[in-house]
């Protein structure tokens, strides 16, 4: 286990952790919190033996309640020699993984929270969980969190969410399509866990180079992305884990991955 300033890293079995540890600020982020999950998803993939990455909110009130605006002049204070910020770093990190992510959402997700999960690949919500785009309230927009959030949810909603700033549930979060599985809180760990086992036992290789095909082709015509693809799946199976797939299914076992 990792414990740096706001977030917690552990491995559990295959799956990495990534804990936000600020429970009494809800979770809010901050750019020592930004770094961490940033060091998190990096250790995640330097690390072989780990296949999925799980993204939480320490304690059972938020999973992230987006900035932390204790301090509103730290919140949104740029360095403007710089043409990048740290968060919008974060999310183009996500975008560019390798190793599938999962957030599990026990508690409150607002503002930046809402970008956490959108870069996320899969997410579980426990049923009472309130979500929300209230930077309009506090005199500023979304605007880092709508370049994932526009590409999963209807335009409509996310007009609403982002112009009015008024919150909502999970049943209205997995309709929009942000979910996977709203569960009640009891048996939020257990369906993430569940998640996760029906990851692990897959070829790490396929996850890999599908992810990464899966981000290329996003902003592709059809024309472009049928031929990427037609050459991606020749390359593929000549991995070892394709012929060791396509050999185990032949002789009716399990296969053993070995990644490559």
């Amino acid at each position: 286990m990792s414990d740096t300033t706001g977030v917690i890293t552990e491995k559990r079995g295959q799956a990495f952790w990534i804990t936000i540890n600020r429970p009494e600020k809800r979770n809010a982020l901050n750019g020592d919190v930004i770094a961490g999950i940033t060091k998190g998803y990096r250790d995640a993939h330097e690390d072989k033996d780990v296949r999925v990455i799980v993204l939480t909110g320490a304690g059972d009130k938020a999973f992230c309640a987006g900035a932390d605006l204790q301090n509103s002049g730290a919140a949104f204070a740029m360095d403007h020699s710089r043409p990048n910020v740290d968060y919008a770093d974060l999310l183009r990190l996500s975008q560019n993984a390798t190793k599938p992510a999962i957030a599990r959402v026990g508690g409150v997700c607002m503002a930046g929270g809402m970008g956490l999960l959108c870069m996320t690949d899969m997410a579980v919500a426990a049923d009472h969980v309130i979500f929300g785009l209230p930077e309009v309230k506090v005199g500023v927009f979304p605007m880092q969190v709508l370049s994932l959030l526009q590409e999963i949810a209807p335009r409509r909603l996310v007009n609403e969410w982002a112009l009015t700033g008024e919150p909502f549930d999970a049943t209205a979060a997995k309709d929009a399509g942000l979910l996977n599985y709203v569960v009640p809180t009891a048996e939020l760990d257990a369906k993430v866990d569940w998640l996760i086992g029906r990851i692990v036992d897959k070829s790490p290789t396929a996850i890999r180079r599908g992810k990464y095909a899966m981000r290329a082709i996003a902003s592709m015509s059809f024309d472009e992305s049928i031929a990427y693809t037609e050459s991606q799946i020749a390359l593929l199976a000549m991995t070892e884990d394709a012929k060791e797939g396509l050999k185990a299914f032949g002789e009716k076992r399990k296969p053993v991955w070995t990644g490559r």
